[in-house]
C-alpha cells in the first residue's frame, strides 16, 4: 500500500547552504510529506547554482514517488556524494516536484528557511 502524499507551497523563502556557500534561495520551494516521513523541501531548479552540481550515475526508487536521478555537491572544500536527487517524471500523486532538486541534509549541507 503507498502512503499518503501531499505537496504544498513551502511557506516563506528557504536556502541550500554546502561546504559554507550558498547553492541556492527559492521563495517557491515546495513542502513534500509522505506518510509519517519527515517533510523535504523542492527547490526549482532555476532557483539553484548548477553550476555546483555534477550528475551522478546512482539512481534510486520510491514506490510512492518514483525513480529519482542524482548529483554530488563539489563544494571548494569537498565532495558530498550523491547528495541532490531529483523526480524527472514523478508518480501522479507528487507531479508538482517534477524537475524540482531536493538536497540530503548530512553534516555541511543545509536546507534552511530565512
Amino acid at each position: 500500500m503507498l502512503k499518503h502524499i501531499a505537496v504544498r507551497p513551502a511557506g516563506g523563502t528557504w536556502v541550500i547552504r554546502a561546504g559554507g556557500a550558498v547553492l541556492g534561495e527559492s521563495s517557491r520551494a515546495l513542502e513534500l510529506t509522505e506518510g509519517d516521513k519527515p517533510f523535504v523541501i523542492f527547490f526549482p531548479r532555476e532557483d539553484v547554482a548548477m553550476a555546483f552540481l555534477e550528475p551522478s550515475p546512482y539512481r534510486s526508487s520510491s514506490a510512492a514517488l518514483g525513480e529519482a536521478e542524482h548529483y554530488h555537491i563539489a563544494s571548494k572544500s569537498r565532495t558530498y556524494e550523491n547528495a541532490v536527487f531529483c523526480y524527472t517524471q514523478p508518480k501522479p500523486d507528487a507531479a508538482e516536484i517534477g524537475g524540482y532538486l531536493a538536497f540530503d541534509v548530512q553534516d555541511g549541507v543545509a536546507v534552511e528557511q530565512v
